[in-house]
């Protein structure tokens, strides 16, 4: 669900291959499921994705739960604009609005519920967090001044970070080396402790980062051609 006025980018490596399933999936909906319904699929699947990394404290096989849920995620959050495509029921300023509020929702659960597990500090999840707020206000704004709605950086969406996302659950609970791997660095007099998780939200984090300001920079420099100064008058 997005803004029907912004023109929709998206490049992402499995971006033809999804948009063929889901309307697939789509045609073949019972009539009760609406738009709405799928959202609240979504944010369950969120809230599975968070508690299956909160009950890994007591045991890592319970990562299957984020797993699954991170497919529920996908089928609702992924399918309900697409069913109102298909139906023609769209609702450009109802379903863009909802759409951004339950993503925030969404993220805040998967990244606190990951932070609050054993597998990667709070500090770094809610880092994580801060910056795809970041990514997605960045989003709404070229949505609002230039009608372009980009889905995709560097040829990555949503849907492959998921599938990134559950490759690295499945690492994490088959290989034990790299779950148990925990790396102490000594700061000052501080003693600062990271797991294998840890460092890949690192490795994420920069690499988004580097994203995110090159973005700001280009879109700067193109809405300072778009909006000069006034000339001056003598």
């Amino acid at each position: 669900m997005e803004d029907k006025k912004a023109v929709r980018i998206q490049t992402s490596i499995l971006n033809n291959a999804e948009k063929k399933a889901l309307v697939w999936l789509a045609k073949r909906q019972p009539r009760w499921v609406v738009s709405d319904l799928l959202t609240v699929v979504g944010i369950l699947g969120a809230a599975m994705i968070a508690a299956g990394f909160l009950l890994s404290n007591h045991n890592i096989h319970w990562l299957w739960l984020s797993i699954a849920g991170f497919f529920v995620n996908w089928y609702g959050d992924s399918l309900d604009g697409t069913i109102a495509r298909v139906r023609n029921t769209q609702r450009p300023i109802y379903g863009y609005y909802l759409d951004h509020t339950v993503d925030i929702i969404n993220e805040a659960l998967m990244f606190i519920g990951i932070g609050l597990s054993y597998l990667m500090r709070l500090d770094i999840a809610l880092l994580l967090f801060i910056l795809y707020l970041c990514l997605t206000l960045n989003v709404s704004i070229n949505a609002h001044l230039k009608s372009e709605f980009k889905l995709t950086y560097g040829k990555m969406g949503p849907t492959e970070f998921r599938v990134i996302a559950c490759i690295l659950i499945l690492v994490l609970m088959y290989v034990n080396p790299i779950r148990e791997f925990y790396l102490t660095l000594h700061i000052g007099s501080r003693a600062i402790g990271m797991t294998s998780l840890d460092i890949a939200g690192i490795v994420i984090l920069i690499v988004l980062a580097v994203i995110y300001i090159n973005t700001v920079i280009t879109a700067a420099k193109g809405y300072s051609k778009m909006d000069p100064l006034p000339k001056q008058e003598d």
